[in-house]
């Protein structure tokens, strides 16, 4: 009977602990998201910052916020180092093809900014030495 009880406790205990964690992982989430959305309305009222800045805050607190949500609820904080980069290598290539692909696009846009419906390209003129005859 011992031995149950003690199995019973140790379970009690991993699950107040486990219930603990996740949440103070929803109070830090909270907080972040808070904060985000206060900058972008003191941002609109008062343009306080140039906006890449800002942008770039929002990014790297997003970036934060998936960070305790994958340890947290996908519980990599309690996996091995290997098992993690496993995940994490992809995930930065995944970011890494994004970044490529809009600057890509953007590249491919302001080639063809100038060209409206019906606008010849601009072709190269080939200049012909005079034949000698």
């Amino acid at each position: 009977m011992e031995h149950t009880h003690t199995g019973a406790a140790h379970e009690e205990h991993a699950h107040d602990s486990s219930t603990k964690s996740i949440w103070k992982t929803f109070w830090i989430l909270l907080a972040i998201t808070v904060f985000e959305v206060g900058l972008a309305f003191l941002y609109l009222e008062y343009d306080f910052m140039a906006r890449w800045a800002l942008n770039g805050i929002f990014v790297t607190l997003t970036i934060v916020k998936a960070f305790f949500i994958v340890a947290e609820f996908m519980h990599l904080r309690h996996e091995i180092r290997n098992l993690i980069m496993t995940i994490l290598m992809p995930l930065l290539l995944f970011v890494w093809f994004i970044i490529a692909f809009l600057a890509d696009g953007d590249s491919w846009k302001n080639m063809r900014k100038n060209l409206s419906p019906g606008t010849p390209a601009p072709t190269e003129h080939a200049t012909k030495a005079p034949a000698h005859h």
